[in-house]
């Protein structure tokens, strides 16, 4: 889990650089300034809008007494593209726009579904985690003695 962790956090910013690089050598350096700002500008205005609508949506389900299942998967990956938008580059910025517009929220919502879905099996074929549900207990009868108690 680290590895990988470990290069994303290594590749992720290069790649950004390099397409950073490449986009101020075509259009030039201010103008790159400039869009990078702007998506910047533009995702958060994004990310507020649709988060507050999903959260209304959340709130609804839940009154309604639905299961949240939609809202809160809907609301994680809108949190999702907030943090990709807040990352300064421009492929960040295109996973976190995917993540945030509404058409296409739900590929990314489907994604994210499957890879937990996938994730959760894994464990379960695994075995129970250590305590969690399906574990097995080993019971030891005793008794306690409570060492001030001077009767035994």
């Amino acid at each position: 889990m680290i590895a990988p962790l470990m290069a994303l956090l290594i590749l992720v910013p290069l790649v950004e650089i390099y397409v950073i690089v490449q986009v101020g050598q075509v259009i030039g350096v201010w103008w790159t300034i400039v869009a990078l700002v702007a998506e910047t500008v533009l995702g958060a205005w994004l990310v507020r809008r649709e988060g507050r609508r999903a959260w209304r949506t959340l709130v609804t389900e839940l009154t309604e007494g639905r299961p949240p299942t939609r809202a809160a998967t809907d609301g994680a990956v809108i949190l999702l593209g907030g943090v990709l938008l807040l990352t300064p580059g421009f492929v960040t910025d295109f996973f976190g726009f995917l993540c945030v517009l509404p058409p296409t929220r739900p590929l990314v919502r489907r994604a994210v579904i499957a890879l937990v879905r996938r994730r959760a099996r894994a464990v379960t074929s695994s075995g129970p985690a250590r305590g969690g549900p399906g574990a097995v207990h080993e019971v030891i009868e005793g008794h306690l003695v409570d060492p001030d108690d001077h009767d035994h």
